[in-house]
């Protein structure tokens, strides 16, 4: 049998050393958090994960009567156990409210990751607005 090793991913006991901000819908942290939390992702190899899940590829066919070698064996971590850790790691460093605006069921870490940026971008011009009053 293989040598599965443990993601990295799944070492992580605590994001709030790497991501200290607690992002809020009245906040102007929205830059340094995203920055933070996507760092954080590169180093644990899960940046991906920010982006739409990669469709399976079909094994190209092969006109040949050979046969094909078996799939390789199944990731220590599944993809799915991965999204849910960085969902996690998301939903961990929102504010409630904000948790309250962007959790749907069945939501991907793109999916958060995407609704919580169109929120900040939306009201960027607003906020930008709002700063230069101050």
């Amino acid at each position: 049998m293989a040598d599965q090793k443990l993601h990295p991913a799944a070492t992580v006991s605590n994001i709030r050393t790497s991501v200290p901000i607690t992002l809020d819908n009245d906040a102007s942290d929205y830059n340094i958090w995203s920055e933070l939390f996507r760092n954080h992702c590169t180093a644990f190899l899960v940046a991906d994960h920010l982006a739409p899940r990669p469709q399976p590829t079909n094994p190209t066919s092969s006109t040949s009567t050979d046969t094909q070698a078996p799939p390789p064996p199944p990731a220590a971590d599944s993809w799915e156990r991965l999204d849910a850790i960085v969902l996690q790691w998301i939903y961990g460093t929102i504010s409630p409210g904000l948790l309250k605006t962007i959790i749907k069921k069945r939501t991907s870490a793109f999916e958060a990751w995407t609704a919580i940026e169109n929120i900040f971008q939306d009201n960027k011009a607003t906020r930008a607005l709002f700063l230069k009053q101050i």
